[in-house]
């Protein structure tokens, strides 16, 4: 008999009872959830525990459908080109894609018919069908149909792995799955981009054609979504940086970002918001080496785990690595003295340079690149503290999301199969996160075997005005680099204790970031955090010295202000400052000069009218700085 928990309900059932025979899913249930893994629908059930019924409104139950539609994709290209040979087709966070060989390459002009045809299957309803196979019948299956890559991709599988295939129709896919139940499922398809991916990635295998696209379990959903394409087109990070005078990427340097004046400034105010936040909490910041001998990186697993990622340098017959994280240094801080149970937590910040290397073809302005800083911390806290650092980590994360107005969902992520350490330590850390979550009231996803090779994470996708989810924020229980580290404190009872480690970034990278917030926020930041913050306008040259007046108090109040003393027409200014995103704009003529005044104008607002310059003064002065807390109402 098994036991399952279904919303908090307990059932009993022998083994092989169907999802819907527990409990009525609901109507729009895409797949199952059961212990972490998601599983079809239609999938007899072979353990018990948690179970949890998936719809698109879930990211695990939208993978699941964008999968199927990469399925979908695949069949309606065969039906048209028989001779097409498959490859593979992964799910992405907003869409798909398939790998196809072709005797003929496809063009953007193929994509009607294709997408025509998916429609058609669409119609058909075709029943999604789970088929585990011997190695024998699967190098049988593919073989009389001709799929060579399929047959390259069973050759590889281990020989203890279960081999399994899904049948829609006529199509046949080797795939792990899940799937959704039937093709009918799949209200709405796009098809995107066409473009040529080497197999495997490697240019000395055949060119496959890549066919991208998306779905949505509607036409109104994905006309919406191909609505927010076009608004994401016009908010690009990389055009507004050049528009808004805040960044430049050069070839001289790839990857890594030239900060302009504007951008500096609010590159260090996210960086100050950081650190007030922080240090309230009672973080203490530090700064540590950015190249290490490679002992250190075979030391903390980094060598056997991360070396591709690792810029070396070798010198003097001496191999060194640039650090592509802080956490190696910091355990050596920690075990630079002697430590007690009362020293703990140890909150640890930094935000150092980092520098990961990333393939030339995947750098793609600030949201990936080869140098960046984190807002990066390690907490070194007893295991009776791990609940309720992990709290104060969630705390954090939930103010800064709600600073920029960013609602977010959280995810946990698993050990991975390259997992280093003990499978005791992973399951007990796995679930003190599960513990946490749950005494935390959070809704949240597993996301299987995604962890980092040294400890499980939670992962915050922060979710922007466009409703595009970013993954920015982590904490990563680890108990496995205290273990490389030998690291140890006293405990009351006199005896050395291993710590456990809590790597932790509330931003994540700080450059990437800074992307998001410009989309977010479409280069129009909050006054706190906008380069310049007020810019004054006089109407003409004899206001300039009163214009100068205003800019010396804005500036005695740290405030970010700039005189625009060009010889242009007043409504040139403005909208000169309008397309620069300036939040305010006091416009000063003869009259404001004679009465001590300025003539207010906002970003969103238009002309608010003239107000007494020292009443500006003192509603400006507040305004303008870095929040607080008890300001942001989150405290």
């Amino acid at each position: 008999m098994l036991e399952f928990d279904i919303n908090g309900e307990r059932l009993i059932r022998e083994p092989g009872v169907h999802p819907a025979e527990l409990v009525p899913p609901p109507a729009d249930a895409l797949a199952v959830w059961v212990n972490g893994e998601t599983r079809d629908l239609n999938r007899p059930l072979d353990q018990g525990g948690h179970l949890q019924f998936l719809t698109f409104e879930d990211s695990a139950g939208r993978h699941v459908f964008r999968h199927s539609s990469a399925h979908l994709l695949a069949q309606a290209v065969k039906r048209l080109f028989p001779d097409a040979k498959l490859g593979t087709g992964p799910a992405l966070e907003d869409g798909f894609y398939y790998d196809i060989w072709l005797p003929e390459p496809l063009t953007e002009s193929d994509l009607p018919r294709i997408e025509e045809m998916m429609r058609q299957i669409v119609q058909e309803n075709l029943p999604i069908e789970r088929m585990e196979l011997s190695r024998e019948e699967a190098l049988r299956i593919f073989d009389e149909r001709g799929e060579s890559f399929k047959l390259e991709i069973v050759r590889r599988i281990p020989e203890s792995a279960v081999i399994s295939a899904y049948r829609q129709g006529e199509f046949v896919d080797l795939c792990s799955g899940p799937h959704l139940p039937r093709t009918g499922l799949i209200g709405a398809v796009k098809l995107t981009q066409v473009s040529g991916a080497y197999w495997r990635g490697d240019e000395k295998n055949p060119m496959m054609t890549r066919i991208y696209g998306t779905s949505f379990p509607d036409a109104e959903s994905l006309e919406r979504h191909l609505a927010q394409i076009e608004e994401a087109k016009l908010r690009d990070h990389r055009k507004l940086g050049v528009q808004l005078d805040l960044f430049s990427f050069r070839e001289e340097a790839p990857g890594f970002v030239f900060w302009h004046p504007k951008g500096q400034q609010v590159y260090r105010t996210l960086e100050e918001f950081s650190r007030r936040l922080q240090s309230l909490r009672g973080y203490q910041e530090v700064a540590t080496p950015w190249i290490y001998r490679v002992g250190l990186w075979e030391r903390s697993g980094h060598w056997d785990h991360y070396r591709d990622n690792l810029f070396l340098i070798d010198r003097d017959d001496e191999l060194s690595g640039v650090k592509p994280m802080n956490c190696p240094g910091h355990c050596l801080l920690f075990k630079g003295a002697t430590r007690s149970y009362r020293d703990l937590p140890w909150r640890l910040a930094e935000y150092s340079p980092l520098s990961r290397y990333e393939r030339s073809g995947a750098l793609h302005g600030l949201m990936r690149v080869r140098g960046f800083h984190q807002d990066d911390a390690h907490l070194f806290v007893r295991p009776d503290q791990i609940r309720e650092e992990m709290f104060g980590v969630l705390d954090l994360v939930d103010v800064v999301y709600r600073t920029f107005d960013m609602p977010y969902e959280v995810v946990l992520s698993t050990r991975p199969d390259d997992y280093m350490g003990e499978l005791a330590l992973w399951e007990r850390a796995e679930s003190e996160l599960e513990a946490v979550l749950r005494a935390r009231g959070l809704k949240y996803q597993i996301n299987p075997k995604d962890g980092a090779f040294y400890g499980p994470k939670l992962d915050v996708y922060a979710v922007d005005s466009l409703g595009r989810r970013w993954q920015c924020a982590t904490a990563q229980l680890d108990f496995q680099l205290p273990e490389k580290f030998q690291l140890e404190y006293i405990d009351q009872d006199g005896q050395p204790k291993r710590p456990v480690m809590i790597h932790r970034a509330i931003m994540g990278s700080i450059e990437r970031f800074l992307g998001i917030l410009v989309e977010h926020y479409a280069g129009a930041f909050p006054l706190w955090l906008a380069p310049v913050q007020v810019r004054i306008l006089p109407i003409t040259d004899r206001q300039q010295n009163y214009a100068r007046r205003i800019w010396t108090e804005l500036r005695a109040l740290g405030v970010r202000a700039e005189v625009d003393d060009r010889n242009q027409k007043v409504q040139y200014k403005i909208r000169e400052a309008q397309v620069a995103k300036i939040p305010e704009m006091l416009v000063v003529g003869p009259r404001d000069e004679a009465n001590g005044s300025v003539s207010l104008r906002t970003r969103e607002a238009g002309d608010l009218g003239a107000i007494p310059l020292s009443d500006y003064l003192a509603s400006i002065r507040d305004r303008a700085k870095i929040p607080d807390e008890e300001r942001l109402g989150v405290g």
